[in-house]
């Protein structure tokens, strides 16, 4: 990451852009959670029936971020992110239909639409905040995840005062939607083109030549280089030790925020015997020390280097995690979650940021892209996985796997060190220039 340097007006509003858009989604994800009763209500199912339905958010999530690298590559982050936020929209409208009408398919293929949608966006938005932050040479990445985070507790917020007002789902998931689109519009006019496309290379060097010119062209962080290209990129890069090294502190680091997503309430209801409006208080803690995180890490990255601050934040979330699974206050778990949250909030932008650096442009959207997949399928996938262990020892025990994983994070952290740095080095504090 280069100096920092005076921003100019275009890179301003890329940045903003993103920043937006990220802010967007997280309202439209916090709304759908917030109504999800009174979507189960509507469809009148079982909360049997009612997993089924949700499945389609997970089938959608890991189709979007599966694919979305290999298509940044190929077409660029601009119009991955245009086809990710017309299925947002698109999800949201089928979902209000799907709850007004009171069909489960419908609500079942809205959320697949939706997870395709944020599947798409998230990881293209990934690798244009790592070009944004190559091009204006300071920490872009936490505050970008810091808008999502962000945007839950504001969609929460709006959610809860709905539902107590008994304003209808359909009517407010409508209105969700047409907000994103008003957000994704304006995004995708700033956004440049040709962010993270590699060109084509073929045995014809003029060929070549051409589509480097092309790439070249295409604005600040766009592909080049071509030796990562297409749908082969994402295993070429895992050849280097030390991204394999990153991608096992981004699965940790993840898998610590999916696992208070998924499970923080009902830890604290059946764990702890707390009752459900205060679980749901609990998780919005964690939400707002996410928030607070990723807002405020951006001078600690500068000062002490990306492996510094991971390796604290892995040890502050693990804390956090132990002082909830063992204590049997309620309360001084409950206050623990701000541990968890802050220590977790840094994890996964760091890292995405350090998997890009060290790189040429091209290499380091295939980087990005490859980090990025690793950490949303750990975010995904990998905390469900823990319910099946709660059948048998327990939810608060099954919890000792995040730790053991925060662990191992914050003894690999040193990967994250900027390639060429000495193990001694400590940044400077560099001014805000924007």
């Amino acid at each position: 990451m280069k100096n920092p340097q005076v921003v100019d007006a275009a890179t301003r509003r890329w940045r903003a852009a993103l920043f937006l858009f990220m802010l967007a989604t997280g309202v439209s994800m916090a709304s759908w959670v917030a109504r999800t009763p009174a979507v189960r209500d509507a469809l009148e199912v079982s909360t049997g029936a009612m997993g089924l339905v949700l499945f389609g958010l997970s089938i959608g999530s890991m189709a979007g971020v599966l694919a979305s690298g290999g298509l940044v590559r190929r077409h660029g982050g601009r119009l991955v992110i245009t086809v990710g936020a017309v299925l947002l929209v698109a999800g949201l409208l089928v979902i209000a239909g799907g709850a007004a009408l009171e069909v489960s398919g419908g609500v079942f293929g809205g959320l697949a639409l939706f997870g395709a949608g944020m599947g798409l966006a998230e990881v293209a938005f990934n690798i244009e905040g790592a070009a944004v932050e190559r091009t204006v040479g300071r920490p872009v990445l936490p505050v970008l995840h810091g808008c999502f985070s962000l945007g839950t507790v504001v969609g929460a917020l709006l959610g809860m005062g709905l539902t107590a007002v008994r304003f209808p789902v359909g009517w407010h998931l409508a209105a969700v939607a047409l907000a994103v689109a008003a957000a994704g519009v304006w995004t995708v006019r700033a956004v440049p083109a040709g962010t993270g496309r590699e060109p084509v290379v073929t045995g014809d060097a003029a060929g070549t030549e051409s589509a480097a010119g092309t790439a070249d062209a295409a604005g600040p962080g766009a592909g080049g280089g071509g030796r990562t290209g297409g749908v082969r990129g994402q295993p070429a890069v895992w050849r280097d030790r030390r991204l394999v090294l990153i991608g096992l502190i981004v699965l940790a680091m993840a898998f610590a925020e999916g696992s208070a997503n998924d499970w923080l309430p009902l830890l604290m209801v059946d764990g702890h015997g707390t009752g459900a409006t205060a679980g749901s208080l609990t998780f919005m803690l964690f939400a707002v020390a996410m928030t607070t995180g990723r807002f405020t890490g951006g001078p600690l990255l500068v000062r002490y280097g990306p492996a510094a601050v991971v390796r604290a934040s892995a040890v502050v979330a693990a804390v956090g995690v132990a002082l909830v699974v063992f204590s049997d206050s309620a309360l001084l778990a409950g206050a623990a979650v701000v541990l968890w949250g802050l220590g977790a909030s840094l994890g996964f932008p760091v890292t995405v940021s350090a998997a890009g650096e060290g790189a040429g442009p091209g290499d380091a959207s295939a980087r990005v892209a490859a980090v990025s997949t690793a950490g949303y399928a750990a975010f995904l996938v990998g905390p469900p996985s823990l319910g099946f262990l709660a059948d048998h020892v327990g939810l608060r025990n099954a919890m000792v796997v995040v730790l053991v994983l925060l662990g191992g994070a914050a003894l690999i952290a040193g990967a994250l060190r900027r390639p060429g740095a000495p193990v001694s080095e400590v940044p400077a504090p560099q001014p805000d220039l924007v």
